[in-house]
């Protein structure tokens, strides 16, 4: 068996994939912007080690069985665009700071480690997409006659190669330049990223299998 083959099939789908807006590029836009870089970078190492749970079930059927139950799919699917909802609605209520308590506010909002690593992880576990999109992969293009070890490794590339494509992004959008550009327009920038994530999270409600 070509694996060699298989796997550049595979980053090729996955770069497109983790490139295209949605959800997890939105989450670590509004991380970079909002909170800074290093919340960012966490934010995005959840949202890679995300991946690994949805190749997990993939890799014991449990994708197939998620796909297959109109119960478990909405749930999921639910559950994410609650979650993004959720998010949003705050972001949107942003108001206007004074500039003699933004340095104190700011020190409020920002996520710690843990917290910002865990918003990475839910955006991408509870995307009902990244689950359609892991089963398509190990259904359609890696073979079943590929061995376990070597799907686990896919996995893992994919893991790697997600967290390191929007830790670099995080790095960009946290170039002082980049970042003084959004951060001009103060609230108005996280009220624009609020609503970017509330019609996210009713595009993933109105999902269908």
């Amino acid at each position: 068996m070509n694996w060699w083959a298989e796997f550049l099939t595979i980053a090729l789908v996955h770069l497109l994939a983790v490139a295209s807006p949605g959800p997890d590029f939105a989450m670590v836009m509004r991380q970079s912007i909002v909170c800074g870089r290093r919340p960012a970078i966490y934010t995005s190492i959840g949202i890679g080690t995300g991946i690994l749970v949805h190749v997990s079930y993939c890799l014991l059927g449990l994708g197939l069985l998620i796909s297959r139950s109109l119960l478990l799919f909405n749930l999921v699917k639910l559950v994410g665009a609650a979650y993004l909802l959720y998010i949003g609605w705050h972001s949107l209520r942003a108001q206007p700071t004074p500039q003699e308590t933004k340095i104190a506010v700011a020190a409020q909002v920002i996520p710690s480690a843990s917290q910002a690593l865990r918003i990475g992880f839910l955006t991408n576990l509870l995307n009902p997409k990244a689950t359609l999109f892991f089963l398509s992969l190990f259904s359609l293009v890696i073979s079943p006659q590929t061995p376990l070890w070597v799907q686990l490794g896919y996995g893992v590339y994919m893991a790697l190669a997600t967290g390191l494509w929007f830790s670099a992004l995080s790095v960009f959008l946290t170039r002082p330049a980049v970042r003084g550009f959004f951060r001009r327009f103060g609230h108005w920038a996280e009220r624009l990223m609020g609503g970017v994530l509330i019609a996210l999270g009713i595009k993933l409600a109105l999902t269908q299998r």
